[in-house]
């Protein structure tokens, strides 16, 4: 079990684009960190569903998802499409966990990317896996949810926002 540090908002690595990755090889003892630190976030936290190569330091086009049960390693993905209906939600990061950013994101996309076999594929999402990825994929890019706040009263602390939104 490799359990990693969580870079955190501030860390100037978070703000770098992350290099493509030469084969699925390179990135299997990455996905296994990222699943692990994945877990552990969640045993201590209570929440989470996804994280980037780049937040625990790993300047890689990597990511680890679990969603609705199924696990997704992700190597070098590209949208193929980003629909133009926007949906707004609420959205929390493993970076900055205690605060909460209110910002739009695309309620369908077409995601092409290699799995942990180095194999070609493509998904298509919709509301909330759509709004997980898209978020992984902005940490890619060194993008961050406070990024895109949609005004300056799109910021919650986590507590407030339990208090306030969470029914």
């Amino acid at each position: 079990m490799a359990i990693r540090r969580i870079l955190q908002l501030g860390d100037p690595l978070l703000r770098q684009i992350s290099p493509t990755v030469d084969d699925a090889a390179a990135a299997r003892g990455t996905w296994r960190d990222l699943r692990d630190t994945l877990h552990e976030f969640q045993r201590t936290h209570g929440f989470g569903r996804g994280i980037s190569a780049i937040q625990i330091g790993i300047a890689q086009r990597v990511i680890y998802i679990e969603f609705e049960g199924t696990p997704w390693c992700l190597m070098n993905p590209e949208f193929e499409y980003l629909s133009p209906e926007k949906f707004i939600l609420w959205d929390d990061c493993f970076s900055f966990p205690h605060l909460m950013v209110k910002l739009e994101r695309s309620e369908a996309l077409r995601l092409r990317f290699f799995d942990a076999e180095g194999k070609a594929q493509v998904v298509k999402a919709t509301g909330a896996f759509s709004e997980l990825i898209q978020h992984e994929m902005d940490h890619l890019d060194g993008i961050l949810a406070v990024d895109r706040a949609m005004d300056s009263n799109s910021l919650c602390t986590r507590e407030e926002w339990l208090r306030r939104y969470a029914k």
